[in-house]
């Protein structure tokens, strides 16, 4: 038996970090722990630097308190094609000269499929956490990367039962099934306690109004090519989240490539920008949607943790939401995620602005009610780590 076990933890979007997180503080755990007395794991944390922006990464890691990367990849910006090419390259050459004996993939970004697929050519034991979601839209990239992911997966981490359903479904053995949990909930909840600190709000003073000494408002995030990628789309939803902002603020950090998009549509207009202090860099419109530069976690935790409502076409809002109990309006026509809709505050209104104002009315009526899903309650990391270890994975 090997003195130590190697493993490679891949990350590269922002939504990775938050899963990574809590791994690398379990892997550190089960090191320090008195019972183990043979073997210990050697984590090689690889970034393979697909979010590149500040506001995307670095603080992610520095709030998250995941050190720093063994190996930054700086793969960067690109096509689809492009993007995974290059880090196939870069990452086949880390695995040939550490020899891990695992690498865990998380989520269902570039980088997932990317350093899965080298791995398995090299014969090496995969790891795909957060296994078995599905929208079954295959016009999302994402939904490709997902099920090419899970098929040449060794160990498929789940995150409910109905994501067990779906691996089953397409033929996957039920020994390579584990459900443990969100994984997304166990850095949620190691961040809740500390988001007073944040001092987001104070920078906000002056943007948002006061009603009984509370800042109320709804959080917007905007990102996916089938909401930024079309001019027509893009311009219906910005219109009808401007009327709606006419009733309560609404906050918009906005992803860097939206914004791109955003300035290339002509409807910069449509927005009150705020520059890094705060401070409207353009004369106000009749709506009150605030575009926000990009925040680290801590700050969009905070934001996310009072708000009112939330907008979103992200999967981990979904999630993250549906634990805090927030009302959430996903600006998508599906979800890889329906137990946020099922059991959680997910309303699934589309991109048709009549559906989007219905949502938003059900939303502050206060009707909306959630049940937490089975086991998100912040030890999936521990459920994975022990998994992995009883099963004496060795090359």
């Amino acid at each position: 038996m090997a003195d130590k076990l190697k493993w490679i933890l891949v990350a590269g979007a922002r939504p990775n970090f938050m899963k990574i997180a809590p791994l690398i503080k379990e892997i550190e755990r089960y090191n320090t722990s008195k019972k183990v007395t043979e073997q210990k794991i050697t984590p090689l944390l690889v970034h393979t630097g697909q979010h590149y922006d500040k506001g995307l990464s670095k603080v992610f890691f520095d709030e998250l308190n995941i050190p720093k990367p063994d190996v930054n990849l700086g793969v960067g910006s690109g096509s689809h094609g492009e993007q995974t090419g290059k880090i196939m390259i870069s990452f086949e050459k880390v695995a040939i000269e550490h020899k891990p004996d695992l690498v865990i993939v998380v989520g269902d970004v570039n980088s997932t499929i990317a350093c899965a697929l080298v791995s398995a050519k090299l014969c090496i034991p995969v790891a795909h956490v957060e296994a078995g979601l599905r929208s079954f839209d295959r016009s999302m990239p994402e939904e490709i990367n997902r099920i090419l992911t899970d098929r040449i997966s060794d160990y498929l981490f789940t995150p409910s039962e109905d994501a067990n359903k779906n691996l089953l479904n397409e033929g996957i053995p039920v020994e390579k099934i584990f459900l443990v949990g969100n994984i997304m909930v166990d850095s949620l909840m190691s961040i809740l306690p500390y988001v007073q600190k944040s001092g987001i709000f104070s920078r906000l003073n002056g943007i948002l109004p006061q009603k009984d000494a509370i800042q109320e408002y709804a959080l917007l995030t905007l990102h996916r090519p089938s909401n930024v990628d079309d001019k027509k789309t893009l311009n219906r939803e910005l219109g009808c989240l401007g009327a709606i902002s006419k009733s309560i603020p609404i906050l918009f950090p906005v992803h860097p490539r939206t914004k791109k998009q955003i300035q290339a549509f002509g409807l910069e207009k449509k927005i009150i920008w705020l520059n890094d202090e705060f401070q409207p860099l353009n004369h106000q419109n009749k709506n009150y949607l605030y575009g926000l530069p990009p925040l680290g976690y801590l700050d969009f935790m905070a934001l996310m943790n009072r708000a009112k409502v939330i907008f979103t076409d992200s999967g981990g809002i979904q999630e993250e939401s549906t634990v805090m109990g927030i009302p959430c309006i996903t600006l998508r026509e599906n979800t890889e995620r329906p137990v946020t809709v099922q059991h959680g505050t997910n309303i699934l209104a589309g991109t048709d602005p009549e559906k989007i104002r219905e949502a938003f009315v059900y939303a502050m009526s206060n009707s909306v009610q959630t049940k937490i899903p089975e086991l998100w309650d912040g030890k999936t990391a521990k459920r994975i780590v022990t998994i992995l270890t009883s099963s004496q994975i060795q090359r």
